[in-house]
């Protein structure tokens, strides 16, 4: 076994990136703090070729050292933009159609293994602030909501690694189907 090179990777340019086809998701942070978490989702979003990533409320935006530390450059390839309140932001995404799926433990939610993508479906996903998690008044604004199954005695896991978790489930949902 050897290990790939970075030029065997043949990764676009911020350029190429541009023009690529997305997956039809949009990431919306609600109040994240950590501008270090915000980075993390801008490199996930990189990662999974996501359409956009809606920096609401308290979110830090670029530039900002404490973004790029964690987004690597990212910041520069994956589609942002600011919202004053993600009410806002959500309202404008209803109007384009998306469906907006909080990803919190609420009641009725959908366990991740159990939520199923729809073709042709555009969706916003919702990630909350590390403390308080998704704004009840944002939950309430919302489709549907996704939790993550997990078995440990926290019941919660950092804003971004969630990110990662329900990206990747999404992304092989819609874009690596066989």
């Amino acid at each position: 076994m050897r290990k790939i090179t970075n030029a065997e990777l043949h990764r676009p340019s911020v350029e190429e990136f541009a023009r690529m086809e997305k997956t039809p998701v949009t990431v919306v942070l609600d109040n994240v703090r950590s501008a270090q978490n915000v980075g993390s989702f801008f490199r996930t979003g990189d990662a999974f070729a996501i359409e956009h990533l809606a920096l609401c409320g308290i979110t830090a935006t670029p530039p900002n050292r404490e973004i790029h530390k964690t987004a690597l450059g990212a910041e520069e390839s994956v589609a942002w933009s600011r919202y004053a309140t993600t009410a806002e932001c959500l309202q404008h995404l209803r109007g384009e159609g998306y469906t907006i799926i909080a990803i919190e433990q609420v009641e009725g939610a959908s366990m991740l293994g159990s939520f199923r993508t729809e073709p042709g479906r555009k969706y916003a996903l919702v990630f909350g602030n590390e403390v308080e998690g998704v704004d009840q008044q944002v939950v309430d604004m919302c489709d549907g909501a996704i939790e993550i199954p997990q078995a440990g005695t926290k019941h919660s896991l950092n804003v971004a690694v969630s990110g990662g978790v329900v990206l990747w489930d999404l992304f092989c949902q819609i874009r690596l189907k066989p």
